[in-house]
């Protein structure tokens, strides 16, 4: 397999390629002043199984960049092209809440099946979408951060007390305190606004006895985990440590963050960010086993 990042993917591609046994190459996006981009993609890439990594933080920026590399290596002999995004952006809106509104998440699942032949992401951002293949044409692959987490969690924060800032954040808050054998809550969320919310935090001995340890899956205006950080402080608790697996930090999220008090702020490398501390490389790379099996498979088939 050929692996290809986006330029600002290098860092995760680095670490990727050795695990995967794969073969590095670098593409080149130029963009002029007009706006437009031109992909230049290594040569030879006959008969090759390629993946694209290029995270989704910022979909509209990539999306036409990531169809005209897909079909340009289609077009320079490659048998498959992938799409490893550990970010996926647009699966939010998955409902039309008003007349008139796209459904940008089947929209957009479209799109990327129109030029993949397979995708995988780390820990999309669903709410009604209980599956990916609900939505893309392709086969995915979800990779769960859980198992990092916990081991960081275990390695640095062995008193942590787990809390999830709202309820859709449960999901991951009860498997990361099971795989660390830490005990969790879950916060109320009460959203009025884009960048106005309320957070609930329950009367609990145990989070006094420990260090607070937020976990979400995204923070994007920050608005979740600052009232989280302020509601604990006013209860008298350590301040606390806030595990993000996406780094989507829109505009000063990440200061606020810190200004409210955070203790410390790690993420994932999923998105390129100065608080990346665990690196999904590893797995990532083991769950792309199950694709280079195939695709072996199919050339002695």
């Amino acid at each position: 397999m050929i692996l290809i990042p986006f330029p600002e993917m290098l860092s995760l591609a680095q670490a990727l390629a050795p695990e995967l046994g794969g073969e590095l190459r670098h593409l080149d996006w130029h963009r002029f002043p007009d706006g437009e981009s031109l992909l230049t993609l290594p040569g030879d890439l006959d008969g090759s199984d390629i993946a694209l990594l290029a995270t989704l933080r910022d979909p509209d920026r990539f999306a036409l960049p990531l169809r005209f590399a897909a079909t340009t290596a289609r077009e320079m002999g490659a048998r498959r092209v992938g799409l490893i995004a550990p970010y996926l952006g647009y699966m939010r809106q998955d409902r039309r809440f008003q007349v008139g509104q796209a459904v940008s998440a089947q929209l957009f699942a479209k799109f990327l099946g129109e030029s993949f032949d397979w995708l995988m992401t780390v820990d999309p951002h669903l709410h009604r979408i209980a599956r990916l293949d609900e939505v893309f044409p392709m086969p995915t692959i979800r990779v769960a951060s859980a198992p990092l987490l916990a081991d960081w969690i275990r390695a640095n924060l062995p008193d942590a007390v787990l809390l999830g800032p709202d309820s859709e954040s449960q999901q991951w808050v009860a498997e990361v305190a099971r795989l660390a054998d830490r005990p969790y809550e879950v916060l109320r969320k009460t959203r009025t606004g884009d960048k106005s919310v309320e957070v609930s935090v329950p009367r609990s001995i145990t989070l006094h006895q420990g260090t607070p340890v937020i976990l979400d899956d995204i923070a994007s205006s920050g608005r979740t985990m600052v009232r989280a950080i302020e509601r604990l402080a006013a209860t008298g608790t350590r301040p606390p440590v806030c595990i993000i697996i996406h780094a989507v930090f829109a505009g000063s999220a990440y200061e606020d963050i810190l200004a409210a008090g955070a203790a410390q702020v790690v993420t994932t490398d999923t998105i390129p960010h100065p608080s990346n501390g665990v690196s999904v490389a590893t797995l990532v790379a083991h769950e792309m086993q199950s694709i280079l099996s195939t695709s072996i498979t199919e050339q002695n088939s």
